[in-house]
């Protein structure tokens, strides 16, 4: 019968092979840092499951790319009824935290004065003037865990270069990156057939520009456009979606309103041993997800609050390392606009 197993062969596996032929190739690179915060959380997903089902994380691991970013995904309905978090009740409608409790907002004020003050910081920056056929460029040191082995294993620090076009437009390739020398382009993701628009997978300026500046109204549109996926906490999703992007330029009334906001997220707190990848000490702040077991810390230097890097860490043991075990940091060294993909800023050039 057509389609059915030919179980006199002397070949058992050519229809799957016939299959696995037709299939597209896996992708040769490793992932972007973009892509990188995305894996982590996937696949802290994957230990919570296997925690809680009493059985070790032997076969998990992250996937070599994700066919769509997280935070373009649509938001779904969650098994759970809600997340119970110290002080902190859920609106039915979108998940914002509705309250918190005297004691807890007690603890927030010194967080919500210092990003009080890198608000400002960020408000008194000049403008920039970003044409549509430039592209956003960063240049940074980071170190990633290689979890591919079922542990944390640390890769050493290296250089890590982002351009991406500053079209308003769904673009086929959205730019660059360089990584450790290694220079590959980054195009449309899976399924985008018309090209990738401007949003949170590519945060051009323009798209930045048109984010709220309220911070209350910002926090709105976060909630609503946070992944509400099962085993993460809503108010992590918000908190790392800002700190994706921290590191690109921007107008300066938005990176004030996204500071301000990130101080009304719950949970949000100064970290006063915060450093980057390359170990500059300054002031943080920081976020634990009690769900995945992991904190997430922005360093800013002190005197000017300039955005310096970030550290991801896990805060319990897990299969795949223990308390402390280092998932993600970066350096940042440079934030500009350039005129083409792989150029460098004015008098870098030569």
């Amino acid at each position: 019968m057509n389609g059915s197993p030919n179980h006199g062969s002397t070949e058992p596996y050519e229809e799957r092979d016939e299959i696995a032929r037709l299939l597209p190739a896996p992708a040769d690179f490793d992932p972007p840092r973009e892509r990188y915060l995305q894996h982590k959380e996937l696949l802290m997903r994957h230990i919570d499951r296997d925690l809680a089902a009493g059985t070790p994380a032997r076969t998990a691991r992250p996937p070599r790319r994700l066919l769509r970013p997280v935070v373009l995904a649509p938001v779904t309905a969650l098994a759970l009824a809600c997340v119970v978090t110290a002080g902190i009740t859920l609106d039915d409608a979108d998940g914002r935290p509705a309250a918190a409790s005297s004691g807890a907002a007690a603890d927030m004020q010194p967080v919500a004065a210092l990003l009080g003050q890198i608000s400002d910081a960020a408000a008194g920056r000049d403008p920039l003037t970003v044409r549509n056929d430039q592209f956003s460029y960063v240049m940074a040191k980071v170190r990633e865990a290689d979890l591919s082995s079922g542990k944390a294993v640390v890769g050493p620090l290296h250089d890590y270069e982002l351009w991406l076009s500053q079209e308003p437009g769904p673009v086929r390739t959205q730019g660059l990156i360089r990584s450790d020398g290694e220079t590959t382009p980054l195009n449309a993701e899976f399924g985008d057939t018309d090209g990738t628009p401007a949003g949170f997978g590519r945060p051009t300026y323009q798209w930045l520009a048109s984010l709220p500046t309220d911070p209350d109204a910002l926090l709105d549109h976060l909630y609503a456009k946070a992944p509400q996926a099962e085993g993460r906490e809503r108010d992590q999703a918000v908190f790392e979606q800002i700190g994706d992007l921290l590191d690109r330029v921007m107008p300066p009334r938005t990176a004030a309103a996204l500071y301000r906001a990130a101080a009304k997220i719950p949970g949000v707190t100064a970290a006063p041993a915060a450093e980057d990848a390359l170990g500059r000490r300054g002031l943080g702040i920081a976020r634990t997800d009690r769900t995945n077991g992991v904190v997430t810390e922005w360093v800013f230097k002190k005197g000017d609050f300039v955005f310096l890097g970030h550290s991801t860490r896990l805060v319990r043991d897990t299969p795949y390392g223990r308390a402390g075990t280092l998932l993600d940091s970066s350096a940042v060294l440079k934030s500009t606009v350039v005129d083409r993909a792989g150029g460098l800023p004015q008098g870098e050039n030569g």
